[in-house]
């Protein structure tokens, strides 16, 4: 017997968001080496919690070489939006920062992604946002400019959110009051981010614990081979008030 809630709108809507990451993670147009990063990235299980679907307009802020990038871009569809924001700082340092995301928006299958170069204490979109999503790079915006250029990071997103829009902040974690040159190992302390956060009107919404791993003595650099694709990661989902 089918349950009287499968017949809701809202469980319906939850099906179909869920039918719709499966089927993005799962896309032909997918390169294999993003394939072969699933198994620790989990985005089927990150997407989900985020509340990614059909026709949401998304920002990718610091997209790398677009893994998420695509996956949103399947997920929202032509109803939809991307825009993979790389700052004007990271493309002063190192020209080519850009190229991968301009690469797949380039690609007619993406054509629901643009790519803009902007300050992130001044992002500009055409519309307002659903969803703003950073992963792993919380930490370089925080330790490279300090806790001020994070608070204005975050009110910058904080702007160009819709009310009720959601923001998900993904980093490795550092261990509270660590000591030594934290930046060095790009890891950051979770309680840091959720003061930054809500201190920019954020509310803080829940936490995933999806890309835990309690091996991780979060003393490594995160790039070091005994840790690397492996470090203990938090998941934060921050919502704009909606009034």
């Amino acid at each position: 017997m089918v349950p009287a809630c499968a017949q809701s709108p809202l469980y319906q809507g939850r099906r179909g968001a869920a039918v719709g990451i499966a089927a993005a993670v799962a896309s032909k147009d997918r390169p294999d080496e993003d394939v072969a990063l699933d198994a620790d990235r989990k985005p089927a299980s990150l997407l989900a919690f985020a509340g990614l679907k059909r026709g949401m307009n998304v920002a990718d802020i610091m997209p790398g070489k677009g893994y998420f990038t695509r996956l949103f871009s399947n997920v929202v569809g032509g109803d939809g939006h991307v825009w993979a924001i790389v700052p004007t700082w990271l493309v002063a340092k190192k020209p080519a920062a850009a190229d991968a995301v301009n690469a797949i928006a380039a690609m007619p299958v993406f054509a629901n992604v643009s790519v803009l170069v902007q300050p992130l204490d001044a992002i500009q979109v055409p519309k307002r946002l659903d969803l703003v999503w950073t992963s792993q790079n919380y930490h370089d915006i925080y330790y490279a400019g300090g806790p001020d250029a994070a608070l204005a990071f975050d009110r910058s997103v904080f702007a160009a959110l819709r009310p009720g829009g959601a923001f998900i902040v993904i980093d490795h974690v550092a261990n509270p009051g660590a000591g030594g040159d934290v930046a060095k190992l790009h890891r950051i302390d979770p309680a840091i981010i959720r003061q930054q956060v809500q201190a920019a009107g954020f509310h803080f919404e829940s936490e995933s614990k999806v890309l835990a791993n309690p091996d991780d003595t979060h003393d490594l650099p995160v790039f070091d081979p005994a840790i690397r694709g492996h470090t203990d990661q938090v998941v934060l989902k921050f919502r704009k008030p909606a009034r």
